[in-house]
């Protein structure tokens, strides 16, 4: 199944297709047969599960596309217009004159993920200036902190181009996420694609997580993990603050459970204010494990959210993205939706908060996947977000 958006004055247009099908080849061949539109694609990006035979599905969408300039990563669950899905594969194209685009791959060597972000974003020099530009990263979630591939990318492009993207999942699984570059299937890699428009695009950040009681210090912390807060060990104070239930102090399992409710807030020196995945505790040493850096000196708040403040904040987020393009309608757009989102709404909530992005865009098309972390840098050098949904509006 498809569905597409044509711009006639500038011969832009963005078309998603999707296959749930277990066979990779049928699948990969059909999702790019209905996503491919036009006869003049210029990207086309692909979300998919790292079930499927990755190989033959990209030798099954490049043989549809003849070639067109691909980037794509596994997912923890896809999103097309029709809704959200699990196991299956979604590609999004978009052609026309009025669209250009440059793509580039980068293998996190040695750990390195500021350089691998920095390389990537290089391919941003090979793409016509328009309208609007934006540079679009998909990253291996189980990296290292996906921050430093923010300000890698920064390093290289600078404030004038805005940055946009997510990280690559593997169903939950936590082993081993792919990116995919044209004909490659990648791991341990970021890929990207800088694309502009002769229309406008805009990005809206919203997560839905309210602040719980006062803020505390983070006066321990490394490695993604955080130590002490106002030194005390990190866990009781978590626990003080926030009272869980009687197997969540005990049982690793029932801890995350109860943690995809209650991330930490971070107060960015923008005054945004950034929210971090608490991934895990340690019950022995009374750390907290976090998918990304909680710096040490600075303020921290725990939080809480429900189904109601979530799609609340997809609302907002849609509002936000939307407002760049002064009421035109959007061609389709793109959401990074964070798997701990997932977590909260359940099968129901999902689909309805899909129903809702797709009717903010007037019936465009939608695609997107269920993340291990989002990225969006708007303004500053900072960029990068845990259980936050980052919607990209496509002019």
């Amino acid at each position: 199944m498809g569905a597409s958006t044509i711009d006639t004055d500038t011969r832009r247009w963005f078309a998603v297709g999707q296959s749930d099908d277990r066979d990779a080849r049928t699948a990969g061949d059909a999702a790019a047969a209905a996503a491919l539109q036009g006869d003049d694609a210029q990207l086309l990006v692909v979300f998919c599960s790292h079930t499927l035979d990755l190989e033959v599905l990209l030798d099954a969408i490049n043989r549809r596309s003849g070639g067109v300039a691909l980037i794509g990563c596994s997912t923890a669950g896809e999103i097309a217009t029709s809704g959200p899905g699990d196991a299956g594969v979604v590609v999004t194209a978009l052609g026309g004159p009025g669209f250009s685009a440059s793509t580039a791959s980068a293998c996190i060597a040695g750990g390195d993920l500021r350089a691998a972000g920095a390389e990537v974003a290089g391919c941003v020099a090979a793409c016509p200036e328009r309208s609007g530009r934006v540079l679009l990263l998909l990253t291996d979630g189980l990296a290292g902190d996906q921050q430093e591939v923010v300000r890698g990318a920064y390093s290289v492009v600078g404030a004038s181009t805005r940055l946009v993207g997510g990280c690559a999942g593997d169903d939950l699984q936590m082993r081993l996420t792919y990116q995919l570059h044209n004909d490659q299937v990648l791991t341990h890699s970021v890929v990207g694609a800088a694309l502009s428009s002769d229309g406008a695009i805009g990005i809206g950040v919203r997560h839905g997580w309210r602040r719980v009681g006062d803020p505390v210090l983070v006066t321990e912390s490394a490695n993604n993990r955080v130590y002490t807060l106002d030194d005390r060990r990190a866990l009781d104070v978590y626990f003080d603050h926030l009272d869980p239930p009687a197997d969540a102090r005990r049982d690793p399992a029932a801890f995350t459970r109860f943690a995809l409710r209650h991330p930490l807030g971070l107060q960015r020196r923008s005054g945004e204010e950034h929210v971090r995945f608490v991934g895990g505790a340690d019950f022995e040493d009374g750390s907290l494990s976090c998918i990304a850096e909680v710096p040490q000196g600075g303020l921290a708040w725990f939080m809480e959210g429900d189904e109601e403040s979530v799609l609340a904040a997809t609302d907002a987020a849609c509002a936000d993205a939307l407002t760049p393009l002064q009421g035109a309608s959007p061609l389709g757009a793109f959401a990074f939706d964070c798997i701990a989102r997932r977590g909260i709404l359940g099968d129901a909530g999902i689909a309805t908060e899909v129903e809702r992005v797709a009717r903010s865009t007037g019936g465009a098309p939608v695609s997107g996947f269920y993340t291990y972390g989002e990225i969006a840098r708007t303004r500053g050098q900072s960029g990068f977000h845990n259980q936050t949904l980052v919607v990209l509006a496509v002019g």
